[in-house]
């Protein structure tokens, strides 16, 4: 990567403003990385490049009359090809949709993006409708881990986290609708945030309902925290969508970990085996938040897994997404997709009511946690990046993608805002994320402890090494949750 490429956007913005660099010769960076990476990685489907240079252009021009469009003038940035972006098709990676069409629209976050300045670079991969934790899809084929190439970057946001690591932008739109956000975060060592759902608004509707987020992966937590500044609000397109913010999230940051409580719970209470290299690595990270001032206490939150609940609506969703199609169409999904849309489609009514009664259970259980606890902090996954190409670890005996994502769906079914924080590697130099969640509507805390680990060197996939770190550092005590 060259040096321009490496920047975050506030460092870009930063240096906009003082004539160091143009929007020009980071977008034409930007183009260049990505074009050098493509080949290999496959993080995208399309590469936009004559579009974000006209835009870069006009940025620049912004930028010398002292007159910036908005917070990320002249920034790239990525879109997953779930989220529409004017001017072309986004096919979801299918092959069941026409690239055929006007095309004359964005979505509520890229429309935000825009009217602030950004430049677009391009449509990044994802599953076919982002239905699984990894990326590959009939359409676009296997996007790949920029640590290993031989690995999965994660999924359904997988291209969007391979072309931050990468330098091919340092702002990426992703959705995440059981993890798909964090899951490639962790997988790639970049920092992924689903804020609160309605937090950021969405249309055209998820078929997946309100299980799908769109939030920001991004260089660092600080980075998070501008995009959401750009793209939070209300759009009078998504009837679900929050109110206007009040506050910066950005401003936020400066409020640190000292004084939060802080529940760390390793393994959900014994639920979930994890990798000795991930404990290690989180743990490690743990120690920091008490470090810094953090009232830290071992803690599990109260609830059993919710899988069944949160495939019925899942598998309702996929059934949903496809129900327009001819035996033609239906013939050339991904036949995970096929499987999991025959399920959802037998499924009841009563079926699916019973999962929304888990759903505010699980909601009911995590409120009462929160308080007692500011943020819980648990691994983002069980297990570092496994092979490309195949939805489950070989070996693992899990039959679906969320048999090894126990630790992030659960809070999509409560639509918590949570955040996957990269906090070093494993043995084999794969990263490794540590997972923060707080109470609905307390993004603000989310992004100050992933911005305190990144202030205090904990953060970052190459900076810190899991294997072997020490435990106890500086002590932390254990708690158990109320009945």
């Amino acid at each position: 990567m060259s040096e321009l490429t490496e920047l975050s956007a506030v460092r870009l913005v930063e240096g906009y403003r003082k004539g160091e660099f143009s929007p020009v010769d980071v977008t034409r960076e930007a183009l260049e990385q990505a074009e050098r990476v493509q080949p290999e990685v496959n993080a995208f489907v399309r590469i936009d490049t004559e579009p974000a240079l006209a835009q870069a252009r006009e940025s620049e021009g912004r930028w010398r009359r002292g007159e910036p469009a908005g917070a990320v003038d002249g920034v790239p940035v990525t879109v997953k090809d779930i989220l529409l972006v004017r001017g072309g098709p986004t096919l979801k990676g299918s092959r069941t949709i026409a690239e055929k069409g006007s095309w004359d629209e964005d979505a509520p976050s890229v429309a935000r993006l825009r009217e602030h300045g950004a430049v677009f670079l391009g449509k990044t991969t994802t599953p076919e409708f982002g239905w699984k934790g990894v990326t590959d899809s009939p359409l676009s084929g296997v996007t790949r881990n920029p640590y290993d190439l031989s690995r999965t970057a994660g999924g359904s946001s997988g291209g969007a986290a391979a072309a931050v690591a990468l330098g091919v932008g340092p702002l990426a739109l992703g959705t995440d609708g059981g993890g798909s956000v964090r899951i490639p975060a962790a997988f790639c060592g970049v920092f992924g945030l689903k804020p609160t759902y309605g937090r950021v608004p969405l249309y055209p509707a998820s078929a997946f309902g309100t299980l799908s987020h769109v939030g920001p992966l991004t260089r660092d937590a600080a980075d998070a925290a501008l995009m959401l500044d750009v793209i939070s609000g209300p759009d009078a397109r998504d009837w679900s969508g929050l109110g206007p913010v009040s506050g910066s999230f950005l401003d936020a940051l400066a409020g640190g970990v000292r004084g939060l409580r802080v529940a760390y719970s390793a393994s959900l209470g014994g639920q979930v085996a994890v990798q000795p290299g991930v404990a290690s690595a989180v743990r490690h990270a743990v120690e920091g938040l008490a470090g810094l001032g953090a009232y830290v206490s071992e803690a599990d939150p109260d609830f059993g897994d919710p899988v069944r609940a949160f495939h019925t609506l899942w598998f309702s969703g996929a059934a949903r997404v496809t129900q327009r199609l001819g035996a033609e169409q239906l013939a050339v999904l991904d036949p995970g997709l096929r499987e999991i849309r025959e399920a959802g489609a037998r499924l009841s009514a009563l079926e699916y009511l019973a999962a929304v009664d888990v759903r505010m259970d699980l909601g009911r259980r995590m409120g009462a946690f929160h308080e007692r606890y500011d943020v819980l902090v648990t691994p983002a996954l069980p297990v570092t990046a496994f092979e490309a190409g195949v939805e489950v670890p070989g070996g693992s005996g899990h039959r679906r993608w969320t048999g090894w994502t126990p630790f992030t769906y659960p809070f999509n079914l409560t639509q918590q805002p949570a955040a996957s924080v990269p906090v070093g590697v494993d043995g084999s130099g794969l990263p490794v994320g540590l997972q923060v969640v707080a109470a609905r509507h307390r993004d603000d805390l989310v992004l100050r402890v992933g911005h305190a680990l990144y202030g205090a060197g904990v953060a970052g996939a190459g900076g810190l090494s899991g294997a072997g770190a020490g435990a106890g550092a500086w002590g932390f005590s254990r708690s158990s949750p109320r009945p």
